[in-house]
């Protein structure tokens, strides 16, 4: 009596790299949750969050890239010390940084769409600068525009103070984070050739 041994994949290899790339970025950010600067004008501290939102865009698209940050979201909501300053829970969620948190799905999303021109992945080295900080600088107002929202909502903020508080605090650190994802996305097509 033969036996039939044919190997059946449940998930393709595609799918099991993309998935293994995402929560690689998802682990990241949640590292760099851990890098804070308190912001004296903002009850929020300045972290290392958001480039990792702008990486995760960049180098894995707008699906992958928005998948990768919905992990991160659903590991912190479960308990997992990813979140500003190493805290968790689902609190997190409905708290002063709310509006940051739910905007980096969406962030990566649409800097990974307007790098790649879409959801299909190209090689970052035909990307040119401007494509890419007008990425990044679309990125930053997505989070600014849900965590403005947030602040409002969570801590009864007006608008100009909340946008004073929630967005031209960090602008500097923006900056800063921009010109690093550059520098590493640079400084890996650099190291490609």
């Amino acid at each position: 009596m033969a036996t039939n041994t044919e190997s059946v994949d449940l998930v393709g290899d595609e799918a099991a790299t993309n998935l293994a790339r995402a929560a690689l970025f998802a682990a990241l950010v949640g590292a760099f949750a851990y890098v804070t600067f308190p912001n004296p004008v903002s009850p929020v501290d300045v972290t290392l969050q958001v480039l990792g939102v702008f990486l995760a865009g960049i180098f894995l698209g707008p699906v992958w890239g928005g998948a990768s940050l919905v992990l991160y979201l659903a590991a912190g909501a479960l308990g997992a010390p990813v979140f500003e300053g190493g805290s968790a829970g689902f609190g997190q969620l409905v708290g002063q940084t709310a509006g940051y948190l739910w905007s980096y799905p969406v962030a990566a999303a649409v800097v990974g769409a307007v790098v790649h021109r879409g959801a299909t992945l190209r090689d970052l080295d035909s990307v040119g600068l401007p494509t890419l900080v007008g990425a990044m600088v679309l990125g930053t107002v997505v989070i600014y525009g849900f965590g403005v929202a947030g602040l409002m909502l969570v801590l009864s903020l007006g608008p100009i103070e909340a946008i004073a508080a929630g967005a031209a605090a960090f602008l500097p650190a923006e900056a800063l984070k921009i010109a690093a994802a550059v520098g590493v996305v640079r400084s890996d097509a650099i190291a490609a050739a």
